[in-house]
């Protein structure tokens, strides 16, 4: 039994070329395969640079404070004092740090606990059509396009002893509410808090109204011809269709509660974070690691709030965003 050849033999003994059905095939694979090594050339120049720029200043960064979170180093000569990690157990046995862990905890619950709803009640109203909304759609996001040392300082001025807050609280007769509010240690972390709100809930209220856009009018009507009221519809046709928005807003929300620095560093007074009352995870890591020079416990404490971003946003993703990400793959999101 004989092998079949696809190459045949002229009648003078030589090879003759391949029957013409079988070159297009090999065409065609050919034409795929350079195809393929044309996306991954593409794919390959265009992550390239990306990839270099986050290795650069993502993880090499990172590596360092690694590296140095393990070593008593006042940022003078190579580190040569090997502690391990004495720097992490010396930071969880300072009150100060865990008093800035509380602080940190207060702001990312107070922020969701008050920018959510009232984000959510003004973007609503804001919503409907009515004459000047679009001057207060842009008086509610104002607060936020103003940079964090702006708000700092206004804000420290206006809630300094004997400054704007306090006259203004004098002259409605409302002198007795008047309080040190930079200064009273059992008070400043909620001066902070309302300061970050009004800074900040602007961003949630956009973030809402584009979210809103996207609800379709015709649920809206549809629930208004079978009778429901305006509140009814808001309840069980727009708060549904907007859970994926309000549900990236509270991990934004919370990642920059975590982080939060500028605002509090600004509007707060030294003496007092120094004591702990208005300090945050990151104002301490810079209290510590800069201005004290020891830059092995503030690169441990820099970890330390790595770390703690870090899990809360994959517990946050795994438990609450899941969902909305397997939307997107695959339509079908709530």
């Amino acid at each position: 039994m004989t092998a079949t050849n696809p190459t045949t033999l002229d009648p003078a003994g030589g090879a003759s070329a391949p029957p013409a059905g079988l070159r297009p095939v090999r065409r065609a694979s050919k034409d795929r395969a350079a195809e393929t090594r044309r996306k991954w050339y593409e794919i390959i120049g265009l992550t390239t640079p990306a990839i270099v720029v986050y290795v650069t200043f993502v993880l090499v960064p990172m590596g360092f404070a690694v590296y140095y979170s393990l070593f008593r180093w006042r940022g003078v000569g190579p580190p040569t004092e090997f502690i391990g990690f004495d720097n992490y157990v010396m930071a969880f046995q300072d009150p100060i740090f865990l008093d800035a862990l509380r602080n940190n905890a207060i702001i990312v619950f107070g922020s969701l606990l008050l920018q959510g709803p009232v984000a959510l009640g003004v973007a609503l109203l804001l919503n409907r059509h009515f004459r000047g909304r679009t001057l207060f759609r842009l008086l509610a996001f104002v607060p936020y396009v103003l940079a964090e040392v702006t708000v700092g300082i206004m804000w420290k001025l206006i809630l300094t002893p004997n400054g704007s807050l306090d006259a203004l609280l004098q002259s409605i007769g409302l002198g007795g509410l008047v309080q040190a509010w930079l200064a009273d240690l059992d008070i400043v972390i909620w001066t902070l808090l309302f300061v970050l709100t009004w800074k900040y809930v602007g961003f949630a209220i956009i973030l809402l109204l584009a979210g809103l856009s996207n609800v379709p009018q015709e649920l809206n009507e549809a629930a208004a011809i079978d009778g429901a009221s305006w509140w009814q519809i808001q309840r069980h046709v727009t708060l549904p269709l907007l859970g994926p928005t309000i549900r990236i807003w509270m991990f934004l929300s919370m990642i920059g509660s975590l982080q939060v620095f500028d605002v509090i560093w600004v509007t707060s007074v030294p003496a007092v974070r120094s004591l702990g009352a208005s300090a945050t995870m990151a104002t301490y890591m810079v209290d510590n690691g800069f201005f004290a020079r020891l830059w092995g416990y503030g690169n441990a404490v820099a970890v330390i709030l790595f770390v703690i971003s870090f899990v809360a946003a994959l517990l946050f993703q795994r438990f609450l965003l899941r969902r909305d990400i397997q939307g997107a793959t695959t339509g079908r999101a709530n």
